[in-house]
């Protein structure tokens, strides 16, 4: 049952618990994680036998964790389909799935009680970022294989509100349900949510205005607070950040709470590490690196030490709401995302910050990558906003900041409004032309 917090209401009373307890409950958690791969996971139980560890008792504390082995994508492809689960097949009661788009799809599975376990997680964050019962929520994520549409569809049927869900594409559809349904929550990708609002505007020839929205729960792909604040001003709303991935469970992992000061780790479900990305050493407290999970209840897929390639850092400060658990900060997408152009790492996240926050480009932009001689060049495409900018003042100020901000000669390319292609999910960012030229 739901439990009143410090500053707003909780689901759980996990979320309060004191530190010492709180990993207390995650050390016996590993225990019975172990315990599971080493019965019924062969690939895992090697895995722990040549770190030394044969029996869950091996595990004396958590500061046992950075000597366990990592697991990484590659193994969940190395064992498709089914090859790394840890009960009998007859067990399992859903299958999702990524996309695939660079190679075979990563399958994850769940049992009945998988299944239970992430949708209190759901229900446990979506109140924590403000659902209530009763409220209407339009969830505008992708159904089927990929896990945010059901994610959300079940954490809020949990706690009572009424979900519509919409799924994704058919964008003036949604402008016109939003209105007639009088939704209070929009659910989707933080480009969608921009899709989205364009097709609200167009449709009331003006703004969002009429709406009844108050609070968007977006995740599913890295956006920055420039992006965050143009989401609030097109829809009127209090935009909050979920994390997630599907090897974990889907959203639900970490999410923002009204103080929006980093998103809570759901720590008695997932144990959180921060690893420097090239040598996979763990890195002092506070600094950046590569984001690694070790999932603690999960039942059919147990996962040690999980390489996400997300960089973020934690920070353990205590929040004003009360709650107890780490946060993650500073979130800027995947290492794999990041692009090295003449010896300079790039990330599109920091390009969307420049675009943003210098005023006159709209929030639609996607970065370019070609070698058309010896060197690579980026250009970064983005369309001017309805604001009356000089277009040659415009790109000449932009590739200014580009180029102070990241210490790289960027050409920009102001293209006409609606010609970058929208997504109805996770939005495609960089276009990488170097191997077709190769």
């Amino acid at each position: 049952m739901p439990a009143s917090g410090p500053c707003d209401l909780m689901w759980d009373p996990a979320e309060t618990l004191p530190r010492e307890r709180l990993e207390a409950v995650a050390l016996d958690r590993l225990r019975s994680t172990v315990a599971r791969i080493l019965r019924g996971q062969p690939f895992g139980a090697r895995r722990l036998g040549d770190a030394g560890v044969r029996a869950p008792e091996d595990i004396r504390s958590l500061a046992d964790l950075p000597g366990l082995p990592f697991t990484s994508k590659a193994d969940l492809r190395a064992h498709y389909p089914f090859g790394l689960l840890a009960v009998e097949r007859e067990q399992l009661v859903r299958v999702h799935a990524s996309s695939g788009t660079h190679g075979k799809p990563t399958v994850v599975v769940y049992t009945r009680a998988d299944l239970e376990n992430w949708t209190e997680l759901m229900a446990r964050c979506m109140t924590m970022a403000g659902v209530r019962p009763g409220m209407v929520i339009h969830n505008a994520n992708g159904y089927g294989l990929f896990t945010g549409g059901l994610g959300f569809h079940q954490g809020g049927e949990r706690i009572g509100a009424t979900v519509v869900p919409v799924s994704g594409g058919f964008t003036a559809r949604q402008a016109l349900l939003l209105r007639d349904l009088g939704a209070q929550v929009l659910v989707s990708t933080p480009s969608y949510a921009l899709a989205i609002a364009q097709a609200v505007a167009e449709a009331a020839g003006g703004d969002g205005a009429g709406l009844q929205l108050s609070l968007g729960l977006f995740g599913g792909e890295p956006w920055t607070e420039g992006m965050r604040g143009q989401i609030e001003r097109a829809l009127g709303l209090t935009a909050v950040n979920f994390y997630g991935l599907s090897e974990m469970c889907g959203p639900g992992v970490a999410a923002e709470c009204p103080a929006r000061d980093g998103l809570h780790v759901q720590e008695d479900h997932f144990a959180v590490e921060v690893i420097d990305p090239g040598d996979g050493r763990p890195v002092p407290p506070g600094t950046e690196g590569e984001l690694v999970f070790t999932t603690l209840t999960k039942e059919a897929l147990p996962l040690l030490r999980y390489r996400t390639g997300d960089i973020g850092r934690l920070a353990d400060a205590p929040c004003a709401c009360g709650r107890t658990m780490v946060r993650l900060t500073g979130l800027r997408g995947r290492h794999d995302d990041m692009l090295i152009v003449r010896g300079v790492n790039v990330h599109p996240s920091q390009v969307e910050h420049v675009l943003l926050g210098a005023g006159g480009a709209a929030p639609h932009y996607r970065l370019i990558v070609e070698r058309s001689g010896p060197l690579d060049e980026l250009t970064v495409e983005c369309e001017p906003a309805a604001d009356g900018h000089d277009p040659d003042r415009l790109r000449a100020r932009l590739e200014q900041l580009l180029r102070d901000h990241t210490g790289l000669r960027i050409t920009v390319a102001l293209v006409q409004p609606g010609s970058i292609p929208r997504s109805e999910g996770k939005a495609v960012r960089v276009v990488d032309r170097r191997e077709t030229a190769g």
